[in-house]
Parts: C-alpha cells; structure tokens; sequence
C-alpha cells in the first residue's frame, strides 16, 4: 500500500501538468483564431478572396485599387495565424510526448540535496530550477511542495502544481481548528472571533477550489496559499511565464482568503477587457494577496502592514521577470485602496519590476511626486471616482487647518491650503501629483470594476500599453 501511495503521489503532478499543456494549447489557439478572423476582415475589405486553404487572391469581381499589395498582405496575415496555431500545436504535442516518455521511464527522480536558502533571490531560484531534470523537478512537487508552491523563481507552472497538492491538506488544518474551537466550552469574544476567522477562511477555500477545479477559462494557476490567520493566497488567471502583458491586482482593507474569488473577479474583468479591446494580446492577470491586509480603520490609518508588505512584492514581480519565457511581458501593478500604498511603498523602498503602475481608490501611495516610484512619471496612473469616499481622508496634519477654514475664510490664507493632500500623500490622481490619469465614473469606492465604469477601459488601456 505504501508503495502504491508513493506511486500515485508521483502520478499527480503529471496530472496536472498534462491539464495545464492542455489549457495553455487552447489559449493560444482562440489567439490564432482571433488573428484569422482579423485577416478574414482585412481580405473582405480589401476585395480578396480566401479558399478553403487560406490562399489568398484577387477577387474578379472586386475592384483592387491597391493592385497586388492588399493581396500580400492578408496572405502574410494568413500565415501568421496558422504559423501560430501550428507552433502551439507542436510544443503541446512536444509537452505531452516528454510526459508520455517519462511514464515510461518513471515519472521522478531524486534531485541533488542543495536546496535555495531563505531570503534567495528569484534570479539564483530560477538558476537552481532550470539545473534540475524534469524527473527531478517533478520529484520536488511531489514531495517538497511547501517548498516549490513558496518560492519566487519558480515557474508558474510548477508552483500551481505543488499548490494545488497542498489544498487538501490546509483545508483538513481547518477543519481540526474548526473542531477544536467547537469543542470549547464556555465559548469567549475570543473563540467566537477565532471561530468566525476559520469559517471564512473554509468558506473561501472552498470557493477558490471550485474555481480551480471548475475548467473554467482562463485557467487558474495556484501560486501561494497560506490558511493562517486571515488567509492568504495568489492566483494567476493565465500562465503570466507565456503571457505578453501580466497585470498584478493588489487589494485593500479586509482582503483575504474568506473573499479572495471576489477579489480575483476584479482581476478577471481587467483581464476580460483586454481580451475585448485586443483579441490577439496575451494578456495574464494575477490577484496577489500576500500580505495582512487592516482589518479595521484604526491598522487602515497607519503604514505599517503596507512596509511589512514591500519586500514580498518587491520579490514577486521579480519573480515574474526570471520565469517569464521569451521577449519580457508588459508588466504592470495595480494597487486599490490600501492596496495602492502597499503597491508605492513597495515601489519607492525596493523599486518594482514593473512597467506602469495604476493606482484606484488611492488614500495616497507614501510619496507625494510620482518621480519618487522609481518609474518614469508617464507610467503611472491614477483614478479616483468623484463620489468615492476616499477623497474625504485628508492627511493628519491636514485636519486640524480644515477645521480652522471652516471656521474663519481668512484661516486659509493663514494656515495654507491643499485640498488635494490624503492621508498616505498627494493624490496620485492630481495633475500636481506628476503622474497620469484616466476617469472613472460616479460608482463609488467599489465601483471601478463595473462593466460601465470607464475606469475599467483604462485600467486594461494602461494593462495593453495603450
């Protein structure tokens, strides 16, 4: 029986990993298909006719003002979409022949002992990988997936695979500290919170299982899950390693596993519009809660979780650059709420590899000038919705001078005035901040992702590069 088991604890992640080639085959398939239809367009507006082969020629009975050109052209956009289908097509084929040749020969293979040390970069961690077999890569998520569903410089593909090992397992530390917590009699402010706390927390897994073992599409990539305290977890839709443009979602106050699927639908509707505004981009989106984020006003009010915070994002976008395969993907960081500060704290401490950042709903990012981000001042966005509360969180110092204009008209000459100072810093969406912005309509604190909202137009624009 114990031999069975070890067996089947190596099949797993050959599982998955065939899911996962089967997926990423089908993505780049619609992308192929998107490009096939544009080029359908283009040979109808040009007055070519396309056979059943994809061979293009002059219609007879069109007129061709552009002579031979418009010909040449929707011919090479045929053969771009095919040579695309068919390059996915041969690497799926590739994928799934090494995992048939690797059944054969045994799925696993012990790797050296040499594990990377806490605190290694993502670039030694991406190093120490690529040095490993497939055997023994596949070892590593059978056995150690603590350690492969943790670590930056990892592919995304194997730390989704040693996650998904691991949801089970957090799941049953749940139920038994749910138990625990039942069997405790009289029952205190203190185990009714402790309890509250396990229920959300089995509630969201729950709910993030379903989604990863939905089918739904994008596939989702399991990147990081911790079930202590408030639960953490990051999510990638799409494989961000293939992807031309990468979004990472940082969230605000209250966020945690418990709510985690709302929050990642807030990523998917980003994504979603990309998709409707460029059919033919790859575009990967990914929820990255992995800090403790306030729970309450009085941790919302002080910067201390978004510090905490940096060096893990710091870290994680990283991380994304060293796995990424082919030309570097568009990568851009999107922070709402508190969430927008942990994003600039991380940015002005430990810069953020990243090529724009997008700031919502901001109370301030901890800089007052965008320069002090360490991007170039036109690749970083705000939006702040004109009936958000947001607005009404001046800085500290700020309150006590509102309080005297209200008081007497000449206090503002007295006392100064900025109406556009919050409470982590200047606006980011001020013109006087230095950055850039984007509208959003009335729709509140929540609202930017409504599918009316032009603030989610914007944000996928900036996603695009557009």
């Amino acid at each position: 029986i114990g031999a069975l088991r070890s067996e089947l604890a190596a099949l797993a992640p050959a599982v998955i990993e065939t899911d996962q080639v089967l997926a990423e085959l089908a993505v780049r398939l619609q992308r192929a298909k998107a490009r096939l239809t544009e080029a359908v367009a283009l040979a109808d507006a040009g007055g070519v006719r396309l056979d059943r082969r994809g061979r293009a020629s002059a219609d007879p009975a069109r007129a061709q003002p552009g002579g031979p050109a418009p010909v040449a052209r929707v011919a090479a956009a045929v053969a771009a979409a095919l040579e695309l289908a068919h390059a996915a097509d041969r690497e799926a084929a590739g994928r799934l022949d090494e995992l048939t040749r690797a059944a054969g020969a045994g799925w696993v293979a012990p790797p050296p002992p040499w594990r990377p040390p806490p605190g290694a970069s993502p670039a030694t961690v991406r190093s120490w990988w690529a040095g490993l077999t497939p055997a023994q890569r596949r070892w590593l998520v059978a056995r150690e997936p603590e350690l492969v569903g943790r670590l930056d410089g990892v592919p995304a593909a194997a730390r989704d695979q040693a996650n998904r090992l691991l949801v089970d397992r957090r799941r049953a530390v749940l139920l038994a500290e749910r138990r625990r917590l039942l069997d405790r009699l009289p029952r205190g402010p203190v185990e009714l919170a402790g309890l509250a706390r396990v229920e959300g927390a089995l509630t969201g897994l729950d709910a993030l299982a379903a989604r990863l073992n939905g089918g739904g599409q994008p596939r989702a990539y399991l990147l990081g899950l911790d079930t202590g305290g408030e639960g953490r977890t990051v999510v990638a839709l799409g494989d961000p390693d293939r992807a031309d443009r990468v979004l990472t979602y940082v969230p605000g106050m209250t966020a945690g596993l418990a709510d985690a699927t709302g929050e990642l639908g807030r990523a998917a509707r980003v994504q979603a519009r990309c998709a409707a505004l460029d059919p033919t981009a790859s575009t990967a989106a990914v929820l990255w809660l992995d800090y403790d984020a306030p729970d309450f006003l009085h941790e919302a009010v002080l910067p201390h979780q978004a510090r905490d915070a940096g060096p893990a994002l710091h870290r994680f976008q990283e991380g994304l650059r060293a796995t990424h395969e082919g030309p570097p993907a568009r990568q851009t960081v999107l922070g709402h709420s508190y969430g927008s500060l942990v994003v600039g704290t991380a940015a002005r401490d430990h810069g953020l590899a990243a090529d724009a950042l997008v700031f919502v709903g901001s109370p301030g990012v901890g800089v007052d000038r965008a320069d002090g981000l360490r991007l170039p001042s036109g690749e970083v966005w705000a939006s702040t919705a004109p009936d958000d509360g947001i607005r009404l969180a001046p800085a500290p110092d700020e309150l006590p001078r509102r309080v005297l204009r209200g008081l007497s008209p000449l206090a503002a000459v007295l006392t100064g005035r900025d109406d556009h100072a919050l409470w982590f810093g200047h606006d980011p969406a001020d013109p006087g901040f230095g950055g850039r912005t984007f509208p959003s309509g009335r729709y509140g604190h929540t609202g930017y992702w409504d599918p009316a909202n032009p603030a989610l137009d914007g944000m996928a624009r900036v996603v695009l590069g557009r």
